[in-house]
């Protein structure tokens, strides 16, 4: 198989530093965080504005790659099910994929809210999040 190299463009600086202590989704509590970019990444925010919804997706770096099934929500309860039938951060390729909404933006500092994301997490893309109005 060809393997592709995914070089990070910024990193996430957030209050969230326990994995077991995150929420598992942004609407359970999950706080404002910045989306810190690279200073050459800078001309890449041109258009983007506190007020739009954008997709993050981000590298969930202290996944275990090697996890093929999970409990659900870790809820030993459940039965066993393969990851790709969940969100479960431990996957083969640990992409994570946030909607958040931008509040304010500082230089190629973005403010938002409703990431779950731990601090120090790598950023690889931001999308603007199409609507039916576009």
């Amino acid at each position: 198989m060809t393997e592709y190299t995914l070089r990070p463009i910024g990193r996430v600086e957030s209050t969230l530093t326990d994995r077991a202590a995150a929420p598992r989704q942004p609407d359970e509590g999950a706080p404002e965080a910045w989306l810190v970019l690279d200073d050459r990444y800078a001309p890449a925010l041109d258009g983007l504005a506190p007020g739009a919804d954008v997709l993050l997706l981000t590298w969930l770096d202290r996944a275990d790659r090697e996890r093929l099934t999970v409990h659900p929500r870790g809820e030993t309860t459940r039965p066993l099910s393969g990851v790709f039938a969940t969100r479960a951060p431990d996957r083969p390729n640990p992409i994570g994929l946030h909607v958040v909404h931008i509040l304010a933006i500082d230089g190629t500092r973005v403010h938002v809210r409703n990431l779950e994301a731990l601090d120090a997490t790598p950023i690889l893309d931001v999308k603007p999040l199409l609507t039916p109005d576009r």
